[in-house]
């Protein structure tokens, strides 16, 4: 019988359970049944004496640790997060254009963590992505919260309240954190508010392929913490309660807590918070090159017993590495001095830096060791810090911008602008997801944000959308007017 693992992400929406399904085992899937002459068998003494003396000493051996002052720390610094959106339905194109066809409101939540003081919140983007409004609840006071920025190639986004003097969680270090190490989750399962769980970093660096985004950051902290819908955004802590994950996933066939869940490390996600908070944008360093994982059949190919490591399988052209000769096939060994054993460790290194840094790597080069110093650039291939630059058109009810140079490269396009955020309005009613590229508008290619409000807030006829979804697949959207 056929049986398939999901991965969900912890929290979606009001208690409505979804999953990913990822990949597919075999099931037993048999009913538990308890046999009668169980109950009939008589226990002797000696059966029970032996009984406790060794569940004596399974219990001695459990780890004398003490979580209530790690949970009262945490849980005043964890909130609730209540969003709501509309879903529109049409009967025409005239509906369409005007707002008609009736709507529907869809209502979600999730957990957050005060990250600064002054009121700034970090939590998951899928908890508030296609949301028109955002609540913060906390002690049974609530605020409207305005969405600062986030970066779905992690997950996440940061949330801004009117307050002062918030209870900021102490933030720990995802880097020190150790397989074993006792952490608790902290969150609001199932609206059930300020739910603590423990249990162990199971593994670090895991990568599940579940971020739909061009430059995906997947490199995370496992525990079996039950972590369930409603979770998603809150703290990961440990024994100190300090703040070393935010709460994303789960592993589960039901939608449910089924063993396993996983957390954005807080060193990753303390530098895409204050990137946001300060610019309004991640400032994301490139190196210019594609990497991945060392593989026995790769190292096979490239002469090498040693699996340690990544290979560099594209080279962007005048990028970072182009320039200072890196190639493909060169295996990647150290970075900074560091040892890097996988895909997901080297991208976790290289989310921690930013445009301008330098970048010193270990080569293995057909066998021969080589040093290679570069310095890392941002999205448009410079060294300069980016600013944010949005246009937002009420009459289309979307929030647009310019697609980097660095994404053009890697999708192989000359022009687009992208759906940053979509609100009630037109392009809701035509249901165009945030991501969303636009390429070309009629056959006509488009680069500028304002001209794409502009051509679509005059064009008269037909009209077709032409562009790329956040997955990376081409199509387009039509109506008439």
């Amino acid at each position: 019988m056929n049986q398939y693992l999901k991965t969900t992400i912890a929290a979606f929406f009001g208690g409505i359970i979804g999953a990913l399904l990822i990949y597919q085992l075999t099931d037993n899937n048999q009913e538990l049944k308890i046999e009668e002459s169980f109950f009939q068998t008589p226990v002797s003494k000696v059966a029970f004496e032996n009984y406790e003396e060794s569940n004596s000493k399974a219990l001695s051996s459990v780890p004398d640790v003490d979580f209530v002052e790690a949970s009262k720390n945490s849980r005043e610094s964890v909130v609730y997060i209540k969003t709501v959106s509309e879903a529109y339905g049409r009967s025409s194109w005239l509906d369409l254009w005007l707002g008609g066809g009736g709507s529907m409101q869809q209502v979600g939540s999730g957990s957050g963590v005060i990250f600064k003081s002054d009121g700034y919140i970090i939590t998951n983007n899928h908890v508030i992505e296609g949301a028109d409004e955002i609540e913060v609840v906390r002690k049974k006071k609530i605020y409207n919260a305005s969405l600062v920025g986030r970066d779905p190639s992690t997950d996440l986004a940061v949330l801004k309240i009117d307050d002062t003097n918030l209870p900021a969680i102490k933030i720990g270090s995802s880097k020190d954190l150790k397989v074993g190490s006792w952490v608790l989750a902290v969150g609001n399962p199932f609206n059930l508010t300020s739910t603590v769980t423990a249990g162990i970093v199971s593994a670090k660096g895991r990568e599940l392929n579940i971020l739909k985004s061009n430059f995906p950051i997947e490199s995370f902290i496992q525990t079996d913490a039950a972590i369930n819908p409603g979770n998603s955004g809150g703290a990961l802590v440990n024994t100190q309660g300090e703040l070393v994950g935010i709460n994303t996933a789960i592993l589960s066939r039901t939608g449910s807590y089924a063993g396993y869940g996983f957390a954005v490390p807080i060193d990753i996600a303390k530098k895409i918070a204050s990137d946001i908070i300060k610019f309004g944008m991640v400032q994301k360093a490139f190196l210019g090159a594609e990497v991945s994982s060392l593989t026995p059949e790769i190292a096979d190919r490239l002469n090498t017993d040693n699996l340690d490591g990544v290979v560099v399988s594209y080279i962007q052209e005048k990028g970072a590495a182009d320039k200072v000769n890196l190639q493909k096939g060169d295996i990647i060994r150290e970075f900074n001095g560091e040892d890097v054993s996988t895909h997901s460790e080297f991208e976790e290194k290289l989310s921690m830096l930013s445009p301008g840094d330098k970048l010193y790597l270990t080569i293995d080069r057909k066998g021969k060791t080589i040093q290679k110093e570069l310095i890392l650039t941002n999205s448009e291939n410079t060294t300069e810090l980016l600013k944010r630059d949005v246009y937002f058109s009420k009459s289309l009810g979307a929030e647009f911008e310019n697609v980097p140079m660095v994404e053009k490269n890697l999708l192989d396009i000359n022009s687009g602008v992208r759906v940053v955020d979509v609100k009630n309005g037109f392009f809701k009613r035509l249901n165009i997801d945030e991501g969303f590229i636009i390429t070309a508008i009629n056959g006509n290619s488009v680069d500028n944000p304002k001209e794409v409000s502009g051509i679509l807030e005059s064009v008269k006829g037909k009209v077709v959308i032409q562009g790329i979804n956040k997955k990376g697949v081409k199509g387009y959207y039509s109506y008439f007017f």
